[in-house]
C-alpha cells in the first residue's frame, strides 16, 4: 500500500492526539476515494454473493446494471458487455442469483459496486434456466405446435444431413442407410456442431439445404451424444427458428435419449440418435421385400377365391331356363301374350255390348220425351214467326200477326184472322 495517501509533504503520519503543528496535510476527496478504492479492492478478493435482482436496466451499450439485495441491505452491481454476452439465460427483476466478482470503487462519485463476472440462478443451473426461458418464449409463438409438423415422405430419394463430417454420427447414419435402403442419395452439409461458430454453421447448413438442386426430400440436423454444454448449440434460438421455418421436412437427431433440446421440439420428427433417424427416414429393404411377398401371396389367394366364386356363379346362371332353354322361354312368353290378347278382345266386346245396350235405352227414353213424337199423332207446334216463341194460348197473339206451325212433315206459315180465348 502506498504511503503517499497517508502522509503529508513531510512524509510523517498525523495523529488525532497531535497538536495542530504536528498534523499532516489534508487529503483531497479524490485522494480519499482512491485510498478507499485501493484498500477495498486489495482487502476483499473475488467472491460469490447471493442476492435478489432489482432495478435491472440494459442500456444500448450492452452492459447490465442492477441492484443485489437481501432482507437488510443492497449493493449496486454491474455486468460488463463482454461478460453479459456469455450469459445463457436472461436476467429479470426478482430473480435470485449467485454472482461472482469483485468490489470496485467508482472514484468520481465515491460509490462502490460489485463487478459481476459470472452469474448463476439459485436452485437451477444457468443452462437449464436459459432452456426454460427460451422454451416458454418459442412455445408461446407456436413454434412447437403439433399442427405445423410436416410428414416425412414414405420413400425419399434425396436426404440432407447437417452435421460434422468427421463425427461418428455421420458414419452410423450412413451405415444404417446403406443397410436398410440402397435406393437413396445422402448429401452431407458440413457444419461445426459444438463450440464457437457452431450455431452459425448449423443455420447456414439449413439455408444451404434449401438451395440444393434437385431439392431434398428430408433434412436431418444432428450430432452424436454429449453433455448439455456440448449440445447447447441445438438449444440456440437461431437454430430453433431455422428448423421451424424449414420448407423441407426436418428430423432432429441429436444423440441423447434423456434430455430434449429445443431443436427436437421444433423439428417435424425427433430421433433419439442419428441411427434412429436413419431408421425412421427410410424403410427397410428386407422388410419391404417381405411385405411384397406377403402382399403377393394374399393377392393370389384373393384372386383365386374370387375366380372360384365367379365360376360357381356362372354355373348357377347357366342352369337357369333363360340360358339353358331360351326358345322355350320365348314360346311361353308368346303363348302368354296370345292369351292376354284374347282376354283383352273378349273384354272389349263385352264392354261395347254393355255400352250399346245402355245407349239404346237412353235413346228410347229420349224418343219418348221428344216433342216430335207427339207430332206423329196429329199435333203441331205453333211459334211466332218473328221470334220463334212458342204459342200456348190465344191471348199470346194479335190479329194479323204471322205464326209458324210445325207439323210431323213440314211447316206452315199463317196469319191470325181471329182469336178466341177460354176463361
Amino acid at each position: 500500500m502506498s504511503n503517499d495517501f497517508w502522509s503529508g509533504s513531510d512524509n510523517t503520519m498525523g495523529s488525532a492526539d497531535s497538536d495542530d503543528s504536528q498534523r499532516s496535510a489534508p487529503l483531497t476527496i479524490s485522494q480519499l476515494n482512491q485510498l478507499i478504492k485501493s484498500t477495498l479492492e486489495e482487502q476483499i478478493p473475488r467472491l460469490w454473493v447471493a442476492g435478489e435482482i432489482s432495478d435491472l436496466s440494459r442500456p444500448s451499450s450492452g452492459h447490465i446494471y442492477f441492484s443485489l439485495k437481501d432482507e437488510h441491505s443492497q449493493i449496486r452491481a454491474v455486468m460488463w458487455r463482454s461478460a453479459a454476452q456469455r450469459l445463457k439465460f436472461k436476467l429479470e427483476d426478482g430473480m435470485a442469483i449467485h454472482a461472482y466478482g469483485n468490489t470496485e470503487v467508482y472514484v468520481p462519485r465515491g460509490s462502490y459496486q460489485l463487478i459481476c463476472q459470472k452469474i448463476e440462478p439459485q436452485g437451477v443451473g444457468s443452462l437449464q434456466l436459459a432452456f426454460q426461458q427460451l422454451h416458454a418464449k418459442l412455445s408461446k409463438e407456436g413454434l412447437f405446435a403439433a399442427e405445423r409438423k410436416k410428414r416425412l415422405p414414405a420413400f425419399p430419394k434425396r436426404v440432407g444431413f447437417v452435421t460434422s463430417p468427421s463425427g461418428a454420427a455421420l458414419k452410423d447414419f450412413l451405415e444404417v442407410i446403406r443397410r436398410r435402403w440402397s435406393h437413396i442419395s445422402v448429401v452431407v452439409i458440413p457444419a461445426r456442431v459444438q463450440g464457437v461458430g457452431s450455431v452459425e454453421d448449423i443455420v447456414r447448413g439449413i439455408q444451404i439445404a434449401h438451395k440444393l438442386e434437385p431439392p431434398l426430400d428430408v433434412l436431418v440436423v444432428g450430432r452424436g451424444g454429449g453433455s448439455m454444454e456440448d449440445l447447447w448449440s441445438f438449444n440456440d434460438e437461431r437454430v430453433v427458428r431455422a428448423l421451424a421455418a424449414s420448407r423441407i421436412p426436418t428430423v432432429s437427431a441429436v444423440g441423447h435419449e434423456i434430455d430434449v433440446t429445443l431443436s427436437d421440439l421444433a423439428a417435424d420428427i425427433r430421433a433419439l440418435t442419428p441411427t434412429e433417424a436413419a431408421e425412421r427416414i427410410v424403410p427397410s429393404q428386407v422388410e419391404m421385400i417381405q411385405l411384397l411377398h406377403t402382399s403377393h401371396s394374399r393377392m393370389i389367394t384373393s384372386l383365386r377365391r374370387q375366380t372360384q366364386w365367379y365360376r360357381r356363379r356362372i354355373k348357377d346362371l347357366s342352369l337357369r331356363p333363360v340360358l339353358a332353354r331360351p326358345q322355350e322361354v320365348i314360346r311361353m312368353r308368346s303363348q302368354t301374350l296370345d292369351q292376354l290378347e284374347t282376354r283383352a278382345l273378349r273384354a272389349i266386346r263385352h264392354r261395347l255390348a254393355l255400352l250399346d245396350a245402355k245407349l239404346k235405352r237412353q235413346a228410347a227414353s229420349l224418343e219418348a220425351l221428344s216433342p216430335l213424337s207427339v207430332l206423329t199423332r196429329g199435333y203441331s207446334i205453333t211459334q211466332k214467326a218473328t221470334t220463334g216463341k212458342l204459342i200456348t194460348s190465344s191471348d199470346q197473339v194479335k190479329l194479323g200477326e204471322r205464326l209458324k206451325i210445325t207439323l210431323k212433315h213440314g211447316t206452315l206459315e199463317t196469319e191470325v184472322k181471329d182469336s178466341t180465348g177460354e176463361n
